[in-house]
């Protein structure tokens, strides 16, 4: 049990599912009578949550540990929790000193000195009420995938989807306009609870039955089906984010991923065919093994014909216990350095024309803040925003006219 009038700080890191999970910590904590500092030497109890999604990360989490453990009073415990913590918890106890505890997934966010208290079920743990006018709500926890790049499953487990009655409740806990839908891999929930089918299509259609927007973070291309792609538009937030990571075939192949450019692309086409207003984002992985300079110019190519409005590039990581570390062809670094250049400034173009594309349109936006608001176009944290000289209540809905465009970002009056 928690100490009355303790005070916690926490610190969050990575991907929104580290946030969700943060969330759930904090209305634990809450709900054991602590209370929440935006101070660290107010603090009785730190808590970080880690990402250790590639090197970056988990060098960011590490300096965070160390600049927390500077800030901190002397009779402050620091918990190290998150992906950091679950896939390095014994080598991250020994190096760091620092740390009073590391904990996996579902720590004990408690103030007591047992480190053999039982985890929690973080996956449906309640939540306190969004203090945005979005939420993000994890539907499932770990992957069943083998992608080569990727490490997630080692730490996380295999897929385990949450009921949709779960997540609704947490939806209705949180009272936000907008929800955003995350997961390591959100079309396939529900498969692994013995129900014959995916339950994605159910589980969409019944959050926008009882929020004003609900958005999906990220799909795999693969299972994106023509009834899929139906039920996302008939939401009214026709945004598809799309993990594609890669175009080149054969180095999908050694990426272990499905697909290739001319597949997507159609899938792309199909989409705005089916909705001309659709918004498109995805993320492509630069420099991963055998990435030869026509792989790189294949994708080149895609990103030109494919036209999405938002777009992401990442330089390889190798991670320990993937398929890829034991990969041929590494790619020289300032090589991988100069593609990511290339990519990112045709994208950027592409990007900046796709916004200019709406200037004297009317948009109905969401307000996040006061002068700062949203459409389906933009997911939040991710994308772009839209401004406005004329404030409106946080939370509310509005029709306002783009004015002019800047990057990313628009300017609009109403």
């Amino acid at each position: 049990m928690t100490v009355p009038d303790q005070r916690f700080f926490i610190q969050t890191l990575g991907c929104p599912k580290n946030e969700v999970d943060s969330d759930k910590l904090v209305g634990t904590m809450l709900a054991g009578g602590m209370v929440r500092t935006s101070i660290v030497a107010d603090a009785d109890l730190i808590v970080v949550n880690t990402c250790a999604f590639i090197e970056a990360a988990r060098d960011e989490s590490i300096q965070t540990i160390l600049d927390l453990d500077d800030a901190r009073s002397s009779d402050a415990r620091l918990v190290v929790t998150g992906c950091l913590a679950e896939r390095s918890g014994n080598e991250l106890a020994e190096a760091m000193p620092e740390i009073d505890q590391v904990a996996g997934f579902g720590v004990p966010v408690t103030l007591g000195t047992k480190p053999g208290t039982p985890k929690m079920d973080m996956l449906n743990l309640r939540r306190p009420p969004s203090t945005r006018p979005w939420a993000y709500v994890k539907i499932a926890e770990g992957c069943d995938r083998a992608c080569g790049f990727c490490a997630i499953p080692s730490f996380r487990g295999p897929q385990r989807s949450r009921s949709v009655e779960d997540v609704l409740i947490e939806v209705a806990d949180l009272g936000a306009s907008e929800i955003v839908l995350v997961a390591q891999d959100l079309a396939a929930f529900g498969r692994d609870q013995g129900v014959g089918e995916r339950q994605i299509e159910t589980l969409v259609t019944r959050v926008a039955a009882v929020v004003d927007r609900v958005r999906l973070l990220y799909l795999y291309p693969s299972d994106l089906t023509d009834s899929l792609i139906d039920t996302i538009c008939a939401t009214g937030v026709p945004y598809f984010d799309l993990s594609l990571q890669h175009v080149s075939r054969p180095l999908m192949r050694r990426m272990r991923r499905w697909g290739d450019g001319e597949r997507f692309l159609a899938r792309i086409e199909d989409i705005r065919r089916r909705e001309p207003e659709a918004a498109l984002r995805s993320n492509f992985i630069v420099g991963y093994p055998g990435e030869t300079e026509e792989d790189h110019d294949v994708l080149l190519d895609f990103v030109e014909r494919a036209q999405l409005d938002w777009c992401g590039f990442f330089a390889y990581s190798p991670e320990e216990g993937t398929y890829a570390v034991g990969l041929d062809g590494q790619v020289d670094t300032r090589l991988v350095l100069e593609r990511l250049g290339e990519l990112s400034e045709l994208q950027d173009r592409i990007t900046a024309q796709r916004r200019i594309d709406l200037v004297g349109r009317d948009l109905e936006v969401l307000f996040d803040e006061a002068h700062v608001a949203r459409s389906h176009r933009e997911a939040p944290e991710i994308d772009g925003i839209i401004t406005t000289a004329t404030p409106h209540e946080p939370g509310s809905f509005a029709t306002v006219r783009v004015l002019s465009a800047t990057g990313p970002d628009l300017e609009a009056a109403g």
